[in-house]
């Protein structure tokens, strides 16, 4: 088993401009728990959404079956609720609502008590020039770091 469990969504940073971060507590099953502690969970293409009763919710996060499982294995792309104090709440659901903006999941990990928490993030969509611009920067960091190690040696 691996101790320092980080699920990251790298596509999120690239395609949204992240604008607040939150830690929020997932509610899981116990073999859904035991394949996060194992590294088999995935959250690239989830999101988050709010239902009716004003809860938070992550929608197409997989977790793949636990493979000691029996027949109370979980379902992989279940929903799986989120948990936030009411302020929280409260300020995500107004700020989606009002203003666009979406929630996106940073990342999975477990804490020192060994729980599952989710990093998430109240976000704004990118234009297709904002998305090249990330391109580029990263590509003249890319290419600055690499004439500076060729100067030290």
């Amino acid at each position: 088993m691996q101790k320092n469990i980080n699920i990251q969504n790298k596509r999120a940073r690239f395609e949204y401009e992240l604008l607040d971060k939150y830690v929020a507590g997932i509610v899981l099953t116990g073999t859904e728990i035991k394949s996060i502690r194992l590294g088999k969970a995935s959250i690239a293409e989830s999101f988050c959404e709010f239902n009716e009763r004003g809860e938070l919710f992550v929608i197409n996060m997989t977790i793949q079956e636990y493979a000691y499982g029996t027949h109370y294995n979980h379902n992989p792309k279940s929903v799986r609720k989120l948990l936030l104090n009411k302020n929280e709440l409260r300020k995500l659901h107004k700020e989606v609502k009002n203003s666009g903006n979406t929630i996106v999941p940073l990342r999975v990990f477990l804490n020192d008590r060994g729980l599952a928490k989710m990093e998430i993030s109240l976000a704004k969509g990118k234009k297709l020039y904002d998305k090249r611009e990330t391109i580029k920067d990263r590509d003249s960091k890319r290419n600055l770091d690499r004439v500076k190690k060729a100067f030290n040696n």
